[in-house]
């Protein structure tokens, strides 16, 4: 029974980092497949008919345009008239073929850490390798009505678009209906479009508004289930979440919800539509075509709207396209009252831990200016908070250290019974006043602030290509300076399965404060027990080399801490420093029939 617990705990704390490491291993940051073909035929089947309103068979959007050939980005933008915009976080342009929003570009986010690599794309146009765009139109049940679909051209009233300066597209069908779509952008990432139908013949008539995203091929993904990536919303108050095999086969999910959201969601950037919050809509999430030529269409139909004659119609629709900066999309919630739009961000079940930790961090980093400082200053505090517990876990294990001449002595009498040995060791630390499993409680606090702080570096894209000092450019990537690389003198590709051998300078760093941690806590009386102690520190060495850097920094800060922590109440109770011994006098045992014969053959068995 000689410290079981705390071996227990040790032994869990490694089976889950080594089982997360394996199920989940680190890949790089998610790309588009650059070489992707895009589909060349139409991806929305025939929409139904009916009864305008009629339950279940609403028309909803049309056919997604055809893409003939694959050009460059650059060229497929100049394929159509555009209206353009330039703000703080965006650049890029709305298609006025189609009045398709496809054409956006992150102005602050580059796709390496090198600042001379290309701004991140988040919408793409027709003809590009891989298409992904937002359209916003209406749709009949009666096919004799003439509406917008995805080759009609319109007009602009101006070539521009900017925060505070919205521009109006419109086309007039020539039956005397004139289609409007009013776009404005603020200064982040949220298009506001106002459809609205203005009507000049002498009938009244029914349409349908609808809002669209279309995303060409399947990206390429890390596929680690503390992410998701793929489709997602709110629905009725609920999130759902899908993975993108989920629609193989052409498979589709039809939802009936009043206001949430709906969207496509990479690891750090999202395209989310937004409906009126008080409006009930029928979404549809579907998959068309296959290999090369497959796409994902997300889109909300609302209900039937009555125009009258000489009449005009407006609903409103919103579209997030752009970074998932966790401060902008909580301001976007509380100023639109979107229902549970932080759940864009995947927290994860435990984001009532996680969360603070986060909010806790940009904090910090507001008043130090470097994340890294942050995760130092993070974990004092955490360390601060547990001082109590982790001041009577140490105490208990420093009792403990100073009983293990004692338990050598009880082990040599007592070697070849076990229960008896066990028992008497129980009797030794209720007479000393000793809990053996105290010493495993630092390990069970760190535990979850570690998976929080991993879930937030992994996550979060306010960690993303945040440097610390040194060669450590990006806190949310491993470690670059290691092993197999000559600590950067040799700069090569690692092959795949040489990572796990790949250990850089802050794992080694972490590996040795572990071990000198290690050499403070008292050291198991059984010889095997020992052997696995002393191979821990390898073994997290090895599994935290892959690791977000600033993971390994917060855990080797945080032994540092300990260490000192521990040495000083060692000290205080006059507890041996590392593997001295020293002399004790326990109180002495109670008579029992087996220590009044006294010898060895008190050792025998019952």
């Amino acid at each position: 029974m000689d410290q079981k617990n705390f071996i227990v705990a040790i032994v869990l704390s490694v089976l889950i980092i080594l089982g997360w490491q394996v199920a989940f291993p680190p890949s790089k940051q998610a790309t588009n497949t650059a070489q992707q073909q895009a589909t060349t035929q139409s991806g929305a089947p025939a929409a139904p008919t009916g009864q305008p309103g009629a339950p279940g068979t609403q028309p909803g959007p049309g056919a997604v345009p055809t893409q003939q050939r694959v050009v460059g980005r650059g060229e497929a933008v100049a394929l159509t008239p555009r209206v353009t915009f330039k703000t703080a976080e965006l650049i890029g342009s709305i298609s006025l073929k189609g009045a398709r929003i496809d054409d956006v570009q992150l102005v602050k986010y580059r796709e390496t850490i090198d600042p001379k690599s290309p701004p991140v794309p988040v919408l793409s146009p027709v003809g590009s390798a891989h298409p992904y765009y937002a359209e916003f139109g209406w749709s009949s049940s009666d096919a004799a009505i003439k509406v917008p679909g995805p080759e009609t051209v319109w007009t602009s009233e101006s070539p521009t678009v900017a925060p505070g300066k919205p521009v109006k597209l419109v086309w007039d069908n020539g039956e005397g209906l004139v289609f409007g779509l009013t776009v404005s952008i603020d200064e982040f990432f949220m298009f506001d479009v106002k459809q609205s139908v203005e009507n000049k013949t002498d009938k009244p008539v029914t349409l349908f508004p609808w809002s669209l995203i279309v995303r060409y091929g399947e990206p390429t993904y890390e596929g680690m289930y503390i992410l998701h990536e793929g489709p997602y919303g709110v629905f009725n108050g609920t999130l759902k979440e899908f993975s993108y095999s989920d629609f193989k086969g052409n498979k589709q999910q039809k939802i009936a919800t009043t206001g949430g959201w709906v969207g496509i969601t990479d690891k750090y950037w999202m395209s989310v539509l937004v409906p009126d919050q008080k409006s009930k809509v029928d979404v549809s999430i579907k998959q068309t075509g296959a290999g090369a030529d497959v796409k994902y269409q997300i889109d909300y139909v609302g209900g039937g709207v009555a125009v009258a004659p000489g009449a005009t119609t407006t609903t409103d629709a919103r579209l997030f396209a752009g970074a998932k900066i966790v401060r902008v999309i909580s301001d976007y919630e509380s100023k639109y009252g979107i229902e549970k739009f932080d759940l864009t961000i995947d927290w994860g079940w435990f984001w009532f831990f996680t969360k603070p930790l986060f909010w806790l961090l940009e904090w910090l980093y507001v008043h130090l200016g470097n994340f890294g400082l942050s995760i130092l200053v993070l974990t004092v505090i955490v360390k601060a908070v547990f001082f109590p517990l982790a001041n009577k876990s140490y105490a208990a294990m420093s009792k403990m250290k100073r009983l293990q001449p004692e338990m050598e002595k009880l082990k040599e009498r007592y070697g070849e019974d076990r229960q008896r040995m066990n028992q008497e060791l129980m009797q030794l630390y209720r007479r000393e006043k000793v809990n053996p499993a105290a010493g495993c409680l630092p390990i069970l606090v760190q535990i979850p602030v570690f998976f929080a702080l991993y879930k937030v570096l992994y996550t979060t894209i306010e960690m993303r290509h945040q440097p610390f000092y040194g060669w450590i450019k990006d806190l949310s990537a491993p470690d670059p300076l290691t092993i197999l690389t000559g600590f950067g003198m040799v700069p090569w590709d690692v092959p795949s399965f040489l990572h796990f051998f790949n250990i850089g300078i802050w794992p080694m760093i972490m590996g040795v404060t572990m071990y000198l941690q290690q050499k403070l806590n008292p050291q198991p009386t059984d010889p095997v027990q020992a052997r696995v102690f002393q191979f821990l520190p390898i073994l997290f060495t090895f599994m935290l080399a892959p690791f977000a850097a600033g993971l390994v920094i917060y855990w080797a800060w945080s032994n540092t801490l300990s260490i000192a922590q521990q040495y000083m109440i060692m000290r205080r109770h006059g507890a041996p420093i590392g593997n001295k011994a020293v002399v004790t006098t326990p109180a002495p045992a109670p008579a029992t029939p087996d220590n009044k014969k006294g010898g060895k053959g008190s050792g025998k068995k019952n």
